[in-house]
């Protein structure tokens, strides 16, 4: 359950042949600071926590319905929610391991000195990117972040692997064959095709990682965001008409747009969160009322846009990945 100021991660109980218990990290009743504190956050990244909690949630009810219903007997759904629960899990450091949390830098404002890539072929790609002169301050900002996002995006393949191989260790041990491991097996074929496509999509963004890094940014670029780029790329490898594509890349200008405005108000929240640490020193209560209601007005809206962001990037995603299914067929 979400609640402003409130965090409670639910975990996730199934009945049946599916029986299981997720394990769960519960935050509750501390403050968004407390919290924020607790899991060394900055006030932008403690909102995109906000935003992935509340998909997730949204995501579980949705589920139940369907388990209410019978909908999901082959418990594909519900292997995903959890998949999903341990990628935000490990993303912002709440599964209890040391150094899993992937920390949310600036190049201009931080330098390189507080965050890595952990890979030697993005190292090398971001060294030479960086010493080129091809590209501006606000240029090399931007590649930072396509950077970003695709470390994120192996993290997660790797999540996402290290489930896969552990329920294999799991099924490679069972001696009697059922109905209930035939299930299973269906639900592994299912994460090796969602291993396929995040593999595909690590690929294509690597390789347009060392064209743009070697060459520069192209003026003529459509998109510069790299999760809407990421999308494009994908989409014109999918199964979609000439019109359909079409339709598509207007809906991810309009996406691409709702992301920049996300930005801004993350800019304006960091900014914010800064301004409100500085009055807390000074002692002018009036000033620090001021400061604490637009610090809220602030949060409440990057994460209501957050919340936007991704909601519209996994209905964009999942229909990717239904023409890249029909692909293969």
């Amino acid at each position: 359950m979400l609640a402003r100021g409130r965090w409670r991660v639910k975990s996730l109980r199934t009945s049946g042949h599916n029986s299981a218990e997720q394990s769960s990290v519960t935050c509750d009743h501390r403050s968004t600071d407390a919290l924020a504190v607790q899991l060394h956050l900055s006030a932008v990244k403690l909102a995109e926590l906000h935003s992935d909690l509340k998909i997730q949630e949204k995501d579980e009810l949705s589920w139940k319905k369907l388990k209410a219903e019978g909908l999901d007997e082959d418990g594909e759904k519900e292997a995903k929610l959890r998949r999903n629960l341990n990628v935000i899990m490990t993303k912002y450091g709440m599964n209890g391991k040391k150094d899993s949390q992937l920390v949310d830098t600036n190049y201009i404002k931080d330098g390189t000195e507080s965050d890595t890539l952990d890979d030697p072929r993005l190292e090398k790609l971001w060294s030479k990117a960086k010493t080129s002169g091809k590209f501006s301050d606000e240029e090399l900002d931007k590649l930072w972040r396509e950077f970003k996002h695709h470390k994120e995006k192996i993290h997660e393949y790797n999540i996402l692997l290290e489930t896969v191989s552990r329920t294999e260790d799991i099924h490679k041990n069972v001696i009697n064959p059922s109905e209930e491991n035939l299930v299973k097996e269906e639900i592994l074929h299912n994460k090796h095709r969602e291993l396929k496509d995040k593999l595909r999509s690590i690929n294509q963004g690597f390789e347009r990682l060392r064209k743009v890094s070697h060459q520069g940014y192209d003026a003529t670029s459509e998109f510069e965001e790299p999760r809407v780029i990421d999308l494009w790329d994908m989409a014109k490898s999918a199964n979609f008409t000439e019109k359909e594509l079409e339709s598509f890349r207007e809906e991810l200008k309009h996406f691409e747009a709702k992301i920049e405005k996300h930005h801004h108000y993350q800019k304006q929240l960091e900014i914010s969160h800064e301004k409100l640490k500085h009055v807390e020193g000074t002692g002018d209560k009036e000033h620090l009322n001021r400061n604490r209601e637009k610090y809220a007005m602030l949060e409440e809206k990057t994460k209501e846009l957050g919340y936007k962001v991704k909601k519209h990037l996994q209905d964009l995603s999942s229909r990717i990945s239904q023409g890249l299914q029909h692909n293969e067929l």
